[in-house]
């Protein structure tokens, strides 16, 4: 079992930045994906970055790419979602999840453990 606790969402004017926070506990984590994803209002849950915790590799959507970096702390068991440039369409709630076994999806029905969600708006 994982537990995933999100943090760092915000209230955020467009053009800014925030870095949201995914610390995991229950065991240590080790073949796993971890991926970050989003769901605005009246919308379905959307694939925003993932990365392998044993390669390191990345992946992230032209939605995203360029503005968006995600990256991992091996020693504090977390992952990050460093966000830039922020779009008034970036608003959401934000959710990491973790995929046990390496191969990054963005389907989040390949996810098995998902944290609470952090509330991420911009504002104009």
């Amino acid at each position: 079992q994982v537990q995933l606790v999100e943090s760092g969402g915000g209230l955020v004017q467009a053009g800014g930045s925030l870095r949201l926070s995914c610390a995991a506990s229950g065991r240590t984590l080790s073949s796993d994906v971890i991926g970050w994803f989003r769901q605005a209002t009246g919308k379905e849950r959307e694939f925003v970055a993932a990365i392998s915790w044993t390669i390191g590799n990345t992946y992230c959507p032209d939605s995203v790419k360029g503005r968006f970096t995600i990256f991992r702390d091996n020693a504090k068991n977390a992952v990050y979602l460093q966000m830039n440039n922020l779009k008034l369409e970036d608003t959401a709630v934000y959710f990491c999840a973790v995929r046990g076994g390496n191969g990054l999806r963005i389907s989040s029905a390949d996810y098995q453990y998902w944290g609470q969600g952090t509330q991420v708006t911009v504002s104009s």
